[in-house]
C-alpha cells in the first residue's frame, strides 16, 4: 500500500508540473500557413489531452497554441494578461475570476455528475456526519473560491449548519495531502484524482458532489479581446463544437482516454482511470438554466463572503458561440 500511494503521490508531481506555454500544438491542426491561431488555456493538459487523443482538430483551418496551467487562477491571470485567448474551470472559479475584473465572457458550459468532488475524513475522527463538522477545522484546497468550498458551504446549509460553524483552512493540494497522509488532519475539501489519494491513505468519504451538492457545470470562457476579433471567434465557435466531439469520445472511450493520460501527463494508470472518470463529458451552450443553477452558487457564496463582490451570471455570458 505505501508503496502504491508513492507511486501515486510521485504521478501526481509530473502531473501538476505545468509550464507557462505548450509548444506541440500547432501538429493538432493541419492549418498550414494559417493567419488564425487560438491561444487555449488549459489545467494539467487536461484538454489538451482529450483533443490530442480523439482526432477532433484534424481538418480545422486555424493553429491552436496550448498555454498551461496547474491552475485555474493563474490561468485567469494569463487571460487578463493577454497570454491565452481562453479560460477553463469549474464554475466558482470562473465566477471569481469574474469578480475580480478579468475581462471573460462564458461561452460554453461543460457538465459532469459532480461526484469527483468531496469531503473525505480520516478513519477513527469521530466524524460520521455533515452534522459532525461542526466545531472543526476543515482544510479546503486548493484555494478561497474552489469547488470544494462550494461543496462545503452547500452541505452545511443542507444539515442545518453556518458557515462559521466550521474553522476553514486553506491549502494547495499537494500539501494538504502530504498532511492527510501523516494524520494532521481530520477534515479535507477535495476534489479529483487527490479525493482518491486520500481514500487510499485511510479516509472515508463523508459526502460528494453529487445529486446537486455541486452544479457540476464548468466553462470555457474567452477573452472580450479574442470576441472582438471576428476571425478568431469564428474559430472558437469551430472549436468549441470539436471540443464536444473529443468530449463524447472521452466519455465513450474511458480505456483509451486513460491510456492517453498516462502516455502525456506521466501519470501511473491508477490515477489516468480516476481522471478519466472525473472528466467532464459534454459541452453544452450556456442556456438560461445553466445561468439560473450557476447563480445559485454565486449567491450562496456571495452570502458567506467568499465571492466579493456577486457576479451576473446572465450577463457574464455569449451565447452567439454555440447555439
Amino acid at each position: 500500500m505505501t508503496r502504491k500511494i508513492a507511486a501515486i503521490a510521485l504521478s501526481l508531481a509530473a502531473l501538476l508540473t505545468a509550464t507557462a506555454c505548450g509548444a506541440d500544438s500547432s501538429a493538432d491542426t493541419s492549418a498550414k500557413g494559417s493567419q488564425v491561431t487560438l491561444t487555449i488555456g488549459d489545467q494539467a493538459k487536461t484538454l489538451q489531452t482529450i483533443v490530442a487523443a480523439s482526432g477532433a482538430l484534424k481538418g480545422a483551418d486555424y493553429k491552436v497554441k496550448w498555454a498551461e496551467f496547474e491552475g485555474a487562477a493563474p490561468l485567469y491571470q494569463a487571460v487578463q494578461a493577454g497570454a491565452a485567448d481562453t479560460g477553463y474551470s469549474a464554475d466558482l472559479p470562473a465566477l471569481q475570476a469574474l469578480s475580480g475584473g478579468v475581462q471573460v465572457k462564458n461561452v460554453a458550459a461543460l457538465k459532469n455528475d459532480g461526484r469527483h468532488v468531496g469531503l473525505v475524513v480520516r478513519k477513527g475522527s469521530g466524524i460520521d456526519s455533515v452534522k459532525d463538522l461542526k466545531g472543526q477545522k476543515v482544510v479546503v484546497s486548493s484555494a478561497k473560491g474552489s469547488v470544494s468550498e462550494y461543496l462545503l458551504a452547500n452541505v452545511l446549509k443542507q444539515n442545518g449548519l453556518s458557515y462559521k460553524d466550521v474553522k476553514v483552512q486553506y491549502l494547495l493540494p499537494t500539501d494538504a495531502q502530504a498532511a492527510f497522509a501523516s494524520g494532521k488532519i481530520k477534515a479535507w475539501a477535495i476534489f479529483g484524482v487527490y479525493q482518491a489519494v486520500a481514500l487510499e491513505q485511510g479516509g472515508k468519504l463523508l459526502v460528494d458532489g453529487g445529486d446537486g451538492r455541486v452544479s457540476g457545470i464548468g466553462f470555457i470562457n474567452a477573452s472580450e479581446k479574442a470576441l472582438g476579433d471576428k476571425a478568431k471567434k469564428t474559430a472558437l465557435a469551430d472549436f468549441l463544437k470539436r471540443l464536444g466531439t473529443a468530449l463524447k469520445w472521452s466519455s465513450t472511450h474511458k480505456d483509451a482516454y486513460a491510456k492517453a493520460i498516462e502516455q502525456r501527463n506521466g501519470a501511473d494508470a491508477s490515477v489516468a482511470k480516476t481522471l478519466a472518470s472525473a472528466a467532464y463529458s459534454q459541452v453544452l451552450p450556456v442556456t438560461p438554466e445553466v445561468n439560473r443553477t450557476v447563480q445559485g452558487v454565486a449567491d450562496l457564496m456571495n452570502g458567506i463572503g467568499v465571492l466579493e463582490p456577486n457576479v451576473d451570471v446572465a450577463e457574464s455570458a455569449d451565447t452567439s458561440l454555440l447555439k
